[in-house]
């Protein structure tokens, strides 16, 4: 099954397709709405809760199809087997970006209630990704759109910083931010830089920080 389309929107439509499903009842069991997946409305993004209904609701559906439109939409036995591996270490956590932050040891930390699901990422094998994330907002428009999933792997110790990356930053007092990281001339303190100009850097005391994490890859939800 070859078949290959660039938006997930389409995939899922595909799906529903192949499977007989009555789309009307598709999309209300899933808290969406048909309209959502036609004309115009079809080029947003769909959101990550529902890509996780999805995901949970269809088992036999292949999340990197889905997600990245490579592989084949269906798991075939041998592939069912090697999930089933990846899926004892629960594959990669996607997290609710208002949960997650540092505890008092600045690194990164959440809770089993946070996570909204598991997804075996086979691309995402060997990058060493912690927990992925939504992006909101157009900040780092065109590098990252808001609906994308971004990969990240958490950063320990500050020597680490890799400047003029984009890093994922918890802080005490505007939670979570997605920002390039850049040498600051202000004292203990990180600049933050947008790759949307109209947004202009600021600097974040290394106080305030209390989790970073280096983006190491990106999911589109076109």
């Amino acid at each position: 099954m070859e078949t290959f389309f660039t938006n997930i929107k389409e995939r899922v439509l595909y799906f529903t397709d192949y499977k007989g499903f009555a789309k009307e009842k598709f999309f209300e069991e899933l808290g969406v709405t048909y309209g959502n997946f036609k004309g115009k409305a079809k080029e947003k993004a769909l959101s990550s809760d529902v890509l996780a209904k999805i995901v949970s609701k269809y088992p036999e559906l292949n999340p990197e199809w889905l997600l990245t439109g490579e592989g084949e939409m269906l798991k075939s036995e041998n592939t069912s087997t090697e999930t089933s591996k990846e899926e004892s270490v629960k594959g990669i956590p996607l997290v609710n970006a208002t949960a997650i932050g540092g505890y008092g040891n600045n690194v990164f930390s959440f809770e089993e209630r946070d996570v909204k699901d598991y997804y075996v990422i086979p691309k995402f094998k060997h990058k060493q990704v912690d927990f992925m994330i939504e992006v909101e907002g157009s900040s780092m428009y065109p590098k990252y759109n808001s609906g994308d999933v971004v990969a990240c792997r958490i950063i320990k110790e500050r020597n680490f910083i890799q400047w003029n990356k984009t890093h994922v930053i918890a802080t005490r007092k505007q939670g979570i931010i997605i920002k390039r990281i850049k040498p600051s001339d202000a004292p203990n303190s990180l600049l933050m830089v947008s790759d949307n100009e109209s947004y202009d850097p600021f600097n974040v005391p290394e106080e305030e920080i209390e989790g970073l994490a280096i983006v190491v890859g990106v999911i589109r939800l076109e």
